[in-house]
């Protein structure tokens, strides 16, 4: 029987074979993949995709400069800078059939940059059935006499079309805007690097219905639970009156860095897939002899709806591809083609039971570089990461697809304060299913805490609250910040009464030093009083006051802006704010002076986040300082701290809270 069985799987696949349409062809100028519905042509001038249409309908349009392309890579990477590789590559044409009889065609480009004898690969695949581009990128630098190249500060792969195909852009569910028009950009006022004003084009749909201003970065996300962002045609400007849809989606998400506490941006115009970057502090790794890593696999999804289908369905059709274990069978049978890609035969399931601290909420595990912060997990050029919600009623979670190896698990959740670390937490194909408990951080009785420890600035004024003057109500964080002016909202300054002031109307989502002038199109002068010194009051009763000798003040962070900013490992002798001091006074003395140091930068509210590098400090004083009654906490900033700028932002330092307790013990 086995004879048999093998004999009808050859001719299932056979027929399976010949019923389909898979073609990886090469011509003089062009490398082709082509199935029954989408056609990819990649140029071997630039090694660039040049040409997608689905079911004949044109997705990138006209090649012109640096649109009509993609996907294609790009990166901040050589000595000078931004390289885009493909002028002088190499190709392989790949054509095959996988393991569950699937035929397959790949395009392989391999360009180097001579002068420093770095790399960059990347690999195209197209299956048939399918209506996407499975992608992988390779980065090499082998040098030994110059070991030492600088940071990877960018590496990316991008679908640039040239057409008014597309109508739309969608960052996550709850973010999607119409593309601004040709008009509202030749009208633009630029009131910040990046950032536009595009009121005076009043008829322009974006302005009508998402905001006044325009900035990629309005577009980012929070890579925890994104799954797919993209752009749509809503079938106005289609050659069929269909609607379409070009999306990236995160089926594996193991090779990007940050953990699920990175945030980045997605698309504006142009649908982005960021697997190195900078923005809003995240770490990058250096360029150093031996580096040889590769990203991906991520997929390119295009798709095609009726008339009336809608954005948001489209949307689903590609989110439903966000899993790790989509489409394995194919990539093990790749795997020869694509070094440094673990086929499944070198993956498990991590299965664990957490004991959780009551009270916590969207409870999440991650599993990231061992012995490192997962937000700075870029060290080791072998570093990978995984995460998946924890089961807040049992504790259970299982992660599928995890490399084997050791790693460090880290834990946090809504409502809970600190994190739970473990190292040395190893992977195996026999690994039992592993048990903790996590002991939340305390230090004595919790007197009182400001906002929710949820790792964002989010639940603050101007922070996750509906804009509802434009009918899409972007939350109002993603909004050029000047658009909310601190002085008006705090003549006074910030004076916070625990048990009778509200987190959403009377604490700011940014703590500014001052607020800037500069880069501020609506108040072009600085305002100095009131800005850097911000008030806490609370009451303490004699029972409270009673035995206890211990004060604890935490203070967690969801982001800081030194003034490195996203530069954090640089040192800048110039620059007095690169590691910034934070007092805090207690009824009006100083207690301690806490230093924010410069690796955890990160140019965040300007550039519309409220989530960036988490971090904390407890302040940690005698309860003599403390009285009966009315007490007060002083939370000081330098007073005009500044830095400078390479370009049009403003020039200040600046904190974000994630939450603030007092403890007694």
């Amino acid at each position: 029987m086995p004879g048999l069985r093998s004999k009808i799987l050859a001719l299932t696949a056979l027929l399976k074979a010949s019923a389909a349409f898979l073609n990886a062809t090469e011509t003089t100028s062009q490398l082709v993949l082509q199935n029954d519905r989408l056609y990819v042509a990649v140029a071997k001038t630039n090694g660039q995709v040049v040409d997608i249409t689905l079911d004949e309908e044109d997705l990138l349009g006209p090649v012109s400069g640096n649109t009509g392309k993609g996907p294609y890579v790009d990166c901040s990477c050589i000595p000078s800078g931004a390289w885009t590789p493909g002028a002088a590559a190499q190709f392989q044409l790949i054509q095959g059939t996988d393991s569950t009889g699937t035929p397959y065609g790949g395009v392989r480009m391999s360009d180097t940059y001579t002068p420093t004898n770095q790399s960059i690969e990347q690999w195209w695949f197209l299956r048939e059935g399918e209506t996407g581009l499975h992608l992988f990128t390779r980065v090499t630098y082998f040098n030994e006499t110059t070991p030492y190249s600088r940071d990877l500060g960018e590496l990316r792969t991008l679908f640039r079309p040239n057409t008014k195909l597309w109508t739309h852009l969608s960052g996550s569910d709850g973010n999607y805007a119409p593309i601004p028009s040709t008009d509202a950009f030749k009208n633009q006022i630029v009131v910040q690097d990046a950032t536009s004003y595009l009121g005076n084009t009043t008829q322009d749909p974006y302005v009508q219905q998402y905001s006044n201003y325009f900035t990629k970065y309005t577009f980012s996300e929070l890579w925890r639970d994104h799954k797919v962002h993209g752009q749509y045609s809503d079938g106005t400007t289609s050659s069929d009156g269909n609607t379409y849809g070009a999306w990236l989606v995160h089926n594996t998400r193991e090779t990007y860095y940050g953990g699920p506490l990175h945030y980045d941006l997605v698309v504006d115009g142009i649908v982005y897939n960021y697997l190195v970057s900078g923005h809003y502090g995240a770490p990058v790794p250096n360029i150093t002899h031996g580096f040889d890593r590769i990203w991906g696999p991520q997929y390119y999804h295009f798709n095609k709806g009726a008339p009336n289908t809608t954005l948001a369905e489209l949307r689903a059709d590609a989110a439903k591809l966000a899993d790790p274990e989509w489409n394995a069978d194919f990539y093990d049978s790749i795997a020869d083609y694509v070094p440094n890609y673990a086929p499944r035969s070198e993956r498990a399931t991590f299965k664990a039971t957490i004991q959780l601290p009551g009270g916590a909420t969207r409870p999440i595990a991650v599993l990231s570089e061992n012995k490192r912060d997962f937000q700075l997990n870029v060290f080791d050029q072998t570093s990978l990461q995984y995460w998946a919600d924890i089961d807040p009623s049992t504790g259970s979670v299982e992660i599928p697809m995890v490399k084997m190896g050791t790693y460090r698990l880290t834990v946090y959740a809504d409502g809970i304060f600190g994190w739970f670390l473990q190292d040395d937490v190893v992977v195996s194909a026999n690994a039992t299913p592993l048990a903790f408990i996590w002991e939340p951080e305390a230090a004595g009785i919790e007197v009182w805490r400001i906002g929710t420890p949820d790792k964002s600035a989010g639940e603050y004024k101007h922070g996750y609250t509906p804009d509802t003057s434009k009918p899409l109500q972007p939350e109002q964080y993603r909004i050029y910040w000047a658009e909310w002016d601190f002085p008006d909202d705090f003549p006074e300054g910030v004076v916070f009464k625990v048990g009778e002031s509200n987190e959403s109307e009377d604490f700011n989502y940014i703590h500014w030093s001052w607020f800037p002038g500069y880069a501020n199109y609506l108040s072009p002068q600085p305002v100095y009083d009131n800005v850097n010194n911000w008030t806490i009051q609370f009451n303490l009763s004699s029972s409270q006051l009673s035995g206890s000798q211990k004060a604890t003040f935490t203070i967690d962070l969801a982001g800081a802006k030194t003034a490195n900013g996203n530069n954090k490992w640089a040192t800048l002798p110039d620059e007095p704010y690169s590691n910034v001091p934070y007092t805090v006074a207690v009824n009006g003395e100083d207690v301690e002076t806490w230093i924010i140091p410069s690796y955890r930068s990160g140019s965040c509210g300007v550039r519309s986040g409220v989530v960036c590098q988490n971090f904390g400090h407890n302040f940690i004083f005698s309860t003599t300082l403390l009285k009966e009654g009315v007490n007060e906490f002083v939370l000081s900033l330098p007073f005009n701290a500044t830095n400078t700028e390479g370009a049009m932002l403003p020039g200040v330092i600046y904190v974000q809270y994630d939450a603030l307790r007092l403890e007694l013990s």
